[in-house]
């Protein structure tokens, strides 16, 4: 589709547990924005704040997804803001179950009821290269300190397992693992810690953005990693800081259900818009 200059531009600022987003709907009109007004709409001070900045486009099934971080960098998955942006199209549309496109592949997200929905993030990437990684090795104990696990959600991940995930230092730990050299296109990094039986307590350090209260993509890689480490089964509870998501490994993939929010509909301003660019 087209780039134009818009007028104004509509957005809405949703989180799913903390994890919040600023999502333009491009259906009916791509804006044209460079990343400098992307990094300007995430200042927290002097634009509106996020974590990943989502555009909902056209697509070959309900919708297309693009996903960009808070720093302009790109990014294949977002799972809190597929769930979120999953229920607003449901509501929109009167439907209980959606087919989503993103760079990360096909999703299919549901209403889960109570309140929760439902998106299935589809298989994890095992295999080093499809991660990637730097160079072939043994995904599930990296040649790190701590002998992290690697896994592939569409966006790179290195989940550390510990005593007690809230000891970490993440402000000064995170970035280290993020620019890692075995990890070329960075990762995000979670430290999680087995607070019973199928239930993890995670923190996480999301690439190019730094900490963020809860990350989906982050929550089904440390299942997969727990899983595949024996530490629990396939369907685990993880707490984040921002609240609960219940993560369930299938045949079909992995399937995260957790809560969502509209917090407020707003418009960018030309003004502030062009002064941004």
């Amino acid at each position: 589709m087209e780039k134009t200059r818009v007028s104004g531009l509509p957005f809405i600022k949703m989180h799913g547990l903390g994890n919040d987003f600023v999502v333009i709907d491009a259906r009916a009109q791509m804006p044209d924005l460079p990343s400098q007004l992307v990094t300007a709409i995430a200042h927290r001070q002097m634009g509106v704040g996020f974590d990943q900045l989502t555009l909902i486009e056209n697509g070959e099934g309900d919708a297309h997804l693009t996903f960009l971080n808070s720093d302009g960098s790109s990014s294949a998955a977002c799972g809190n803001a597929t769930r979120c942006i999953a229920r607003f199209l449901m509501d929109e549309m009167g439907k209980d179950s959606l087919v989503l496109t993103t760079d990360r592949g096909t999703l299919h997200a549901r209403d889960a009821g109570d309140g929760l929905t439902s998106v299935n993030m589809g298989h994890p990437q095992l295999a080093w290269d499809e991660i990637p990684l730097a160079h072939e090795m043994d995904t599930l104990t990296l040649p790190i300190e701590g002998g992290p696990t690697a896994t592939g959600m569409g966006n790179p991940h290195c989940t550390f397992f510990v005593g007690d995930a809230e000891a970490i230092d993440l402000p000064a730990f995170g970035p280290t693992i993020e620019h890692h050299p075995l990890y070329p296109e960075r990762t995000n990094v979670q430290v999680a810690s087995l607070l019973g039986p199928d239930h993890l307590r995670m923190r996480v350090w999301e690439r190019g953005v730094g900490i963020t209260m809860a990350s989906g993509s982050s929550s089904c890689a440390t299942a997969v990693a727990a899983a595949r480490r024996g530490l629990t089964g396939r369907a685990v509870r993880v707490d984040l800081d921002g609240g609960t998501l219940h993560i369930d490994w299938r045949q079909d993939g992995v399937w995260m259900t957790g809560a969502t929010a509209i917090v407020f509909h707003g418009v960018l301003t030309p003004e502030w818009m062009d002064a941004s660019r």
